[in-house]
């Protein structure tokens, strides 16, 4: 299993419903990715953040589902809007 992790600082001109619709979309994915086993995404509660108040985990079931994942057309569509609106960190790893 491959865990993809996230994090993410909204950029100062972001409002509610960006933020909304940036879960909404990121938790739709789940489904539409074939290898995507689980997906976990919410604000930030941690005093420790430094910044990051968005949280993201998602589950492959193997190294080739999280490397197509990147490339996948609907992964695509979502990152060509959501970018403009973060400053993001990711750390991937082999479970």
């Amino acid at each position: 299993m491959i865990v993809h992790t996230f994090l993410f600082r909204w950029k100062p001109e972001v409002d509610e419903a960006q933020k909304q619709r940036v879960i909404q979309e990121i938790q739709g994915l789940q489904g539409q990715i074939p290898g995507l086993d689980e997906t976990l995404v919410g604000a930030n509660i941690s005093p420790r953040s430094q910044g990051y108040e968005l949280a993201g985990v998602m589950k492959f079931s193997d190294r080739a589902s999280y490397e197509a994942y990147n490339d996948h057309p609907v992964h695509q569509k979502l990152l060509t809007w959501l970018m403009p609106l973060i400053d993001p960190v990711e750390v991937d790893f082999e479970a």
